[in-house]
């Protein structure tokens, strides 16, 4: 395994030794180190001195079930704080079998022409890239894939990581080659944009597989364990393989967190027209599909393709938290209206949460009523044409609020919050409030605890629990989904990791992994001026209450700081 470094100034491409105290580091946990040890932390975040990194999970490359996930990190210029943005796709899977622990890009080219990575078993170089300068993530890899052949995997920006919009992802194509599979939180396709890197094309590798295990015969009966247990949890051998996540919106809108025009309410009278129920429905009546896997390996399979009426492609991947935000949050009740949204934001490379977010603000100002479905479509469209709306749209939340003065903006350390009220999710609320890296669900949502949600006793210690849980599940490279079964039994993780490396971790390793990730990210974010009056949720928050229970966010703030100080 070696670390990759991309020197987009001089395009040097040097393949280097893994330190000792990174060997067993992966994903997120390697991202942040790398990024809290080598970048300044008052940097700008689309200057030369950031660097972007690509790292894949520690279990990502190996035969582990659900074990592709890929971690995209640097720092953030959406919230000024360290970032690591997760995607699944192909891409991860196959950087680790090539033997690459990271890769780290660096600087800024001379000039403004663009480039793309390319790496396969004989050569990685960087090539020049103007002939994509403009082109969507579709088309990118469209293009790609005829030039370099129909097997690559690309990471690829649209416009808007062109643009350097706060709000632009990183894409990845899943195992169709759709560029539907997105690092999505934080503006890291932005970052990628300021590198002038529009792609990074990976071959096939030659091997299945880079890392042999140290003992053969007990890692492949921990991997049969492991895939037994997630085909018979009920949730991961059911209900996300025919559902995917759209499950969720039925059961957020009952508990009374599901936001509804620009967080003004919990439900929304009209969720069941876009609820899991009726988008199977969809699913079944024009050709789609649902138990579809965006990478080889996935054994849960909570994607889906959704076709339009004619029974014509849209989008993969489908998920809650689209649904949530293009949806409710907006007032719209139109699956084919939020699913054409979804494609369009993947093209362009937009993060759906964050537009959703903006466009809810957007309505709420008047520019567009709440529930005008091809409104919404065309102010998307406006972020690709490059107008003041467009680039308003581009750069998040925060941004749309100030200029629009709507004084209502859901969102923490310039990051939108993702479907899930924390008035009357409390948890959630406390990830949102204190996360290192903003309102990020994917920090640590551990949406169906054991806590009351609606009560603020307990939910610090629960918060602390699922966001120590997601640094861990994001270093090894395992979906998030797969924690039904393994927070129930970590020996289901141990026994992998230590018949693949010949280590003797026991439960409490694995925590450890993810209370270290975070003294990573918190010591960043201290050195760029980060201190506990930032770990608030919006003023609104604490005193609008959410229908339909009538509740604020009542977690007390120094409690806040207080254990988290402690635990971190």
């Amino acid at each position: 395994m070696y670390l990759l470094r991309v020197n987009m100034h001089t395009g040097s491409i040097s393949k280097e030794p893994v330190e000792e105290d990174l060997i067993y580091l992966g994903g997120r946990g390697l991202s942040s180190k790398l990024i809290a040890r080598d970048v300044p932390a008052h940097i700008e975040p689309l200057g030369n001195n950031n660097k972007l990194i690509l790292a894949p999970g520690l279990l990502t490359g190996t035969s582990v079930p659900s074990s592709g996930r890929l971690s995209i990190g640097a720092k953030s210029p959406l919230t000024g704080t360290i970032k690591e943005s997760n995607v699944g796709g192909t891409a991860g899977q196959r950087l680790a079998r090539f033997g690459i622990k990271a890769i780290i890009i660096e600087e800024k080219p001379v000039d403004n022409s663009w480039y793309v990575l390319h790496v396969n078993s004989e050569k990685i170089e960087l090539l020049p890239a103007d002939y994509l300068a403009g082109k969507g993530n579709y088309d990118t890899a469209k293009e790609l894939r005829k030039r370099y052949g129909d097997k690559v995997s690309i990471v690829s920006i649209g416009p808007a990581g062109e643009s350097c919009f706060s709000a632009a992802t990183v894409a990845v194509t899943n195992i169709e080659g759709n560029s539907s599979r997105h690092a999505g939180r934080g503006g890291m396709g932005a970052v990628m944009g300021s590198k002038q890197l529009k792609a990074i094309i990976v071959a096939k590798p030659d091997s299945t597989a880079s890392l042999a295990p140290q003992q053969p015969e007990r890692y492949k009966k921990a991997i049969k364990r492991f895939a037994l247990a997630l085909k018979s949890h009920p949730t991961t051998g059911k209900v996300l393989p025919t559902y995917g996540t759209t499950t969720l919106v039925k059961m957020v809108n009952e508990l009374g967190a599901l936001p509804t025009r620009n967080y003004s309410s919990g439900q929304f009278e009209r969720a069941e027209e876009i609820s899991g129920d009726t988008f199977l429905n969809l699913i079944s009546q024009r050709g789609g599909r649902t138990g579809h896997a965006c990478h080889p390996g996935c054994v849960i399979k909570c994607s889906n393709v959704f076709n339009s009426s004619e029974g014509e492609y849209v989008t993969s991947g489908l998920e809650y938290e689209t649904i949530g935000m293009l949806g409710a949050n907006c007032g719209i009740s139109s699956l084919d209206v939020i699913a054409k949204a979804d494609r369009l934001c993947d093209d362009l490379g937009l993060d759906t949460v964050e537009t959703g977010a903006a466009i809810g603000i957007a309505m709420e100002a008047g520019i567009l009523n709440f529930g005008d479905g091809e409104a919404m479509l065309s102010l998307i469209r406006e972020v690709g044409k490059g107008t003041i709306m467009g680039r308003l749209l581009g750069h998040g939340s925060v941004i749309t609020g100030k200029v629009l003065g709507v004084n209502r903006v859901p969102a923490v350390k310039g990051q939108s919050m993702a479907a899930y009220d924390p008035r009357t999710l409390k948890g959630v609320g406390v990830t949102y409030a204190t996360s290192p890296m903003g309102a990020d669900h994917t920090g640590g949502n551990g949406l169906g605890g054991d806590v009351d949600p609606l009560k603020p006793e307990g939910q610090i210690e629960y918060s602390i629990k699922f966001q120590e849980a997601a640094a861990y599940f994001d270093s090894l490279g395992l979906c998030w989904f797969t924690r039904a079964p393994i927070l129930g039994d970590l020996t289901l993780v141990t026994e992998i990791a230590n018949s693949l490396f010949g280590t003797d971790w026991g439960p409490e390793d694995i925590v450890n992994i993810g209370k270290m990730v975070m003294r990573f990210e918190k010591d960043f974010n201290k050195r760029a001026g980060f201190n506990e009056s930032h770990d608030r949720l919006p003023e609104f928050m604490l005193t609008e209450k959410n229908r339909p229970h009538e509740t604020v966010f009542d977690v007390s703030a120094p409690e806040m700081a207080k254990l988290f100080s402690k635990n971190t």
